[in-house]
């Protein structure tokens, strides 16, 4: 019989202590974890739009990546912060875009989607509870617990995204209303946890409510202020979140560096009280900054004298201004009529960026109408970026939009 020497490193891994895979629930980690919703989620629209790649590509891109680092997570031992985190981004893109497939592709209703999520986070606990007998991610310290834990997490952003827009689209409550109302949900698990209910209980309530919480802040900050928002774009808001994210990660990386792996019972290495501080100077640095970089306010409509007027768009339709989105389907119209269908394609582009930009404002109003419009856009789109795309096509697509438009807005 052989015996392999612990000299051998694959011998001395195997004989590691399997050690917590995931950090202490601090303040710390819930800002990051709320943070990162919106990374995520921004990070996912940004390549499928403004990169141009379509939401087959960039699911299936997300997949592999997830995947890859996935796989690093699962065969690490130890905590390791930017490993775990960067998992936690991934999960939140792959979780936002399962939803949106089963919504925006396949048509499912919210209220099913977020039935059917619930239901299947529910079996995920069962199971994980008959096998391990706890549901406490202070004893994520199996390879099988953590198994469970990821696919717990994935659940948990499928069926925060589908809430949230339940409450937000279908319900039309809104970007602002769903910051105030998943933040006094999640402020009212806090006040039960406190009067008995149990941590672990608490603790997954309020994991799925903090992802509706980070994309209404998302949308609250990057929205125009014409609907109610700061005004910082998109790309600004994921912009200051991801460098939040970064330093507070580095910290956590850092402590993990000095004090090593904190086993179950022991204090933690960081005070709560300096903890808090923490987390609180990174609020204040994404409350300061949207401050500052704030853009002034404007006016609510656009100069279309210069452009072709089709469409008398204003800010009377059910979903808001519709103007700038009138002006750039004319433009598309003006260069179908001329035959320059190149560059019809290339204004679809801006069409398809701002259009998907004004959706967390638009869509809550009147879902419906909301849709309507959307459904045409999209047939647009699919006619002018054709493979080998036609004068008559282009403009057939182009003329139901604008009479869609017309039509939402109570001119027809």
């Amino acid at each position: 019989m052989t015996t392999r020497s612990t000299t051998d490193p694959t011998a001395r891994r195997s004989l590691e202590p399997f050690l917590n895979k995931v950090p202490a629930i601090t303040a710390t980690f819930w800002l990051i974890k709320v943070l990162s919703t919106t990374v995520g989620e921004t990070f996912a629209d940004y390549l499928t739009v403004q990169v141009g790649l379509g939401w087959a590509i960039t699911d299936g891109a997300m997949l592999l990546v997830l995947a890859a680092v996935l796989t690093g997570q699962l065969r690490s031992r130890r905590y390791v912060p930017v490993l775990y985190w960067s998992t936690v981004v991934l999960v939140s893109i792959v979780g936002t875009q399962i939803t949106d497939l089963f919504t925006d592709i396949f048509g499912v209703s919210l209220y099913v989607s977020t039935a059917v999520f619930a239901v299947l986070l529910a079996i995920v606990f069962t199971v994980w509870w008959r096998e391990e007998r706890t549901l406490a991610i202070t004893s994520i310290d199996t390879p099988r617990r953590e198994r469970f834990y990821w696919g717990a997490i994935l659940v948990t952003f499928a069926l925060g995204t589908a809430a949230g827009d339940l409450a937000t689209e279908a319900l039309s409550l809104g970007f602002r209303n769903g910051a105030l109302i998943f933040s006094g949900l999640i402020l009212a698990v806090w006040a039960a946890k406190k009067l008995g209910l149990s941590t672990v209980v608490a603790f997954w309530i309020a994991y799925v409510l903090t992802r509706p919480l980070g994309a209404s802040l998302g949308d609250l900050l990057s929205q125009d202020k014409a609907y109610g928002g700061i005004g910082l774009g998109a790309e600004t808001t994921s912009i200051l979140f991801f460098i939040v994210i970064v330093g507070l990660v580095a910290r956590e990386q850092l402590v993990v560096r000095r004090h090593g792996i904190r086993t179950k019972g022991q204090a933690p290495a960081v005070h709560p009280a300096r903890d808090m501080a923490w987390a609180g100077s990174g609020a204040v640095a994404v409350a300061a900054a949207a401050l500052l970089m704030a853009p002034a306010a404007t006016a609510t409509t656009t100069d279309v004298s210069s452009a072709r007027t089709a469409i008398e768009a204003d800010a009377t339709s059910p979903i808001g201004d519709l103007t700038s989105i009138a002006v750039i389907v004319d433009d598309i119209g003006s260069l179908v009529d001329t035959g320059d269908l190149a560059g019809a394609k290339a204004r679809a582009k801006d069409l398809e960026v701002a259009w998907d930009s004004s959706e967390a404002a638009m869509k809550p109003q009147s879902p419906a109408d909301w849709h309507s419009i959307d459904g045409a856009i999209d047939e647009t789109l699919t006619a002018v970026r054709a493979g080998t795309p036609t004068q008559d096509a282009c403009a057939t697509a182009v003329t139901a939009l604008q009479s869609t438009i017309a039509t939402v807005e109570g001119e027809s």
